[in-house]
Formats: C-alpha cells, sequence, structure tokens
C-alpha cells in the first residue's frame, strides 16, 4: 500500500482558497439587505416604502396649488383628495412643514350642501363636507422654525408651552364651513370662516400634537419638549384683519395624554382651556386665502385654487405602521404624570385670565 502525503504547501493553499470563498460568501450574505435601500444621484438615501406624493392635482409641477372642485351635493358627490381640500395648513404654516400620507390613502372630500341666510347688513353661509375613505393624511411643522416664530414673545427663561408638532386627519367623518359677513349696498365682504370637523354628532378626525420646550443653557432644543399632547380639533376659524400677524381660532374637544385614551377628564380639560388657548400665529396669505375661499362658497362657486405653498419640504407616502410607530414611540416617551402638568398649566392660564380681568 502506498501512503500519498499531502504536500504542506498545496494544504495551506487549499485552507486559504477556501477561507477566502468563505469570507466572500459573508460578504455577499450580509450586502443583501442592502437591495432594498438605494442612493438617488445626489448621494441621498432613499427608502423605497417612501414616495413622491400629488396633491391630486399635481400642484409640485404647476404654479398655483391644488384645485378644489364643489358640487354642493351629496348625490353628485365630487370627489377632492385629502391633500387638497387639508392643502391650506401649509398655507397658515408660519413655518416649513412635510406632507405626508399613508400608503394606499383613500380618503376623498367632497362639498355636499349650501345653504345662506341674508339680511340688509349680513350674510351666513353653511356648506357641509365630508369626508370618505381610510387612510391618514398629516402635516409635521418644523421644530426650528416654529421655535423662531414665537422667540420674540417669550420672556428670557421661561418654557415655551403648546408648541404645534403636527396636525393629522385620520380616517372619515362630517364637516361644516360657516362663512360669515358683511353688506354694504351691492358690496359683500367676508369677515370670519370656520371650519367645523364635527358635524352630525360625529367624532372629528382631526388631531394636532403638542409640547412644551424647557430651555437648556439658554437655548431651546426640540429634543427637550416635554409635556406631549394630543388635542382633537373641532373647530379652526380665520377672521379679517389688518394685523400682518393674523392669528387662527381653535376649539379643542379633548387634550389626552399620547399614551392614554380619550375619556371624561380628557374632554373636561378641553372645555377649560378652550377658554384660555392663545390662538396660534399664522400666515398673512394663509389667513387670506381661507376668506377667499369663503367668499368661493359664498358665491357657490364650482372651483377654488389655492395659492402655490413655497414652505412644503418634502411631500412623501409613507405606511400606516410606520406612521403608527412613530407615535409609540412617543407614547412611551410621554412623561408620567403628565396630566398633573396639564392641569397646572392650565390652573396658571386661568389665573392669569382671571388676573387680566381685574375681578
Amino acid at each position: 500500500m502506498h501512503l500519498h502525503v499531502i504536500n504542506p504547501r498545496v494544504f495551506l493553499r487549499i485552507n486559504r482558497l477556501i477561507a477566502l470563498f468563505a469570507v466572500t460568501f459573508i460578504c455577499i450574505f450580509l450586502l443583501m439587505p442592502c437591495v432594498g435601500i438605494s442612493s438617488d444621484a445626489n448621494g441621498r438615501i432613499r427608502d423605497h416604502r417612501v414616495a413622491s406624493v400629488p396633491d391630486g392635482n399635481d400642484a409640485a409641477q404647476d404654479r398655483n396649488g391644488p384645485t378644489m372642485i364643489m358640487s354642493y351635493s351629496k348625490e353628485k358627490f365630487v370627489k377632492n383628495p385629502i391633500a387638497s381640500f387639508a392643502y391650506f395648513v401649509p398655507l397658515i404654516a408660519p413655518t416649513l412643514v412635510d406632507s405626508i400620507s399613508s400608503v394606499n390613502n383613500e380618503q376623498q372630500v367632497g362639498i355636499i350642501s349650501h345653504e345662506i341666510l341674508v339680511d340688509s347688513k349680513s350674510f351666513h353661509v353653511a356648506c357641509e363636507f365630508e369626508i370618505l375613505g381610510s387612510g391618514i393624511h398629516m402635516n409635521t411643522f418644523d421644530s426650528a422654525g416654529m421655535l423662531a416664530a414665537y422667540m420674540d414673545e417669550l420672556k428670557k427663561g421661561k418654557t415655551m408651552t403648546n408648541m404645534l408638532d403636527y396636525i393629522k386627519f385620520d380616517g372619515e367623518g362630517f364637516g361644516m364651513i360657516e362663512v360669515k359677513g358683511t353688506i354694504t349696498g351691492s358690496t359683500r365682504i367676508v369677515t370670519e370662516v370656520a371650519i367645523q370637523f364635527n358635524a352630525r354628532g360625529h367624532k372629528s378626525p382631526v388631531t394636532i400634537g403638542l409640547y412644551d420646550i424647557k430651555p437648556n443653557d439658554g437655548k431651546y432644543n426640540y429634543e427637550n419638549r416635554s409635556n406631549e399632547v394630543v388635542a382633537r380639533v373641532n373647530t379652526l376659524s380665520f377672521k379679517k384683519t389688518t394685523e400682518t400677524a393674523p392669528r387662527m381660532g381653535i376649539k379643542v374637544a379633548s387634550i389626552s395624554d399620547p399614551a392614554k385614551p380619550e375619556g371624561f377628564f380628557s374632554s373636561l380639560k378641553a372645555r377649560i382651556a378652550n377658554f384660555i388657548i392663545k390662538p396660534p400665529k399664522v400666515t398673512k396669505l394663509g389667513n387670506t386665502t381661507m376668506l377667499e375661499f369663503g367668499y368661493a362658497l359664498l358665491q357657490k362657486n364650482a372651483t377654488f385654487t389655492f395659492p402655490k405653498a413655497k414652505n412644503i419640504k418634502e411631500s412623501k407616502i409613507v405606511e400606516i405602521d410606520h406612521i403608527q410607530k412613530k407615535d409609540a414611540v412617543k407614547e412611551r416617551r410621554a412623561r408620567k404624570g403628565s396630566d398633573l402638568f396639564l392641569c397646572i398649566r392650565i390652573a396658571q392660564g386661568m389665573g392669569d385670565l382671571v388676573s387680566g380681568l381685574d375681578i
């Protein structure tokens, strides 16, 4: 019998080849998860779950914003994408905003009625609208811009309270747009437009996120926010004014901790807060646009085209569970006992209100 002796050098080379093959295989295996993520021509990472969102009229390619089509009829319901109806949000925002819709968003909005009361000096128009279809549409507000917008009103070292984080339209609902104004001769002037989101006894599908920021070493940072709450919005209102910085009226149905369901106490807090909420600033363009929209409803126009909003940072489509995961993170971060902090804040506001009345 002949025994074959393996050359040590050959054996070493074979081991090296096996090791090289193994390393190559491992590298390929590790790189496979990156197939779903690619870089665009500018070197930015692109998540394939996110895509550009048309606002219903491809306003990004137009000099104007989207156009609302109004039928004023339930039977002849004309669908408008929720992004078109909610286009007023970036227009009124005093800062940059993101426009986010859920994947396969089916939310459509239609103006389904028109009623008008007129006397010799005034008029009152009421137009009901309906939101149909599932999905979520929201606008998030740039935190740095929000801080800058209110910095001039803040006393040094004081906490910034009730900062707006987002406005969200979730699911279906009924609402009412009320337009009020004056009549002088043949001239009709719109003086107020109010959008109610809780018509026919339905719960409003609109919520806003609010938070406080305490200064850290004299600096206000979004990362240091606290006392995050969710407020369900019943009404937003806009009035004719000569001020350069108009304000938007707001009435809420509930104020709750993100980690807790709405209940009796969240409704009670909202009723108290409605007496002391300081109307937030809006842009002059946004305020004027809402009054012009009201005039279009007064005239019973078939269409209304929004002006172009130049402060939309990014429009994207995101999976609903991705939005919910972000909300869950906020819930875990919400401070324990925030109800107590909110009650203290409301009590302080009531104290300021009473002292201001010289009672």
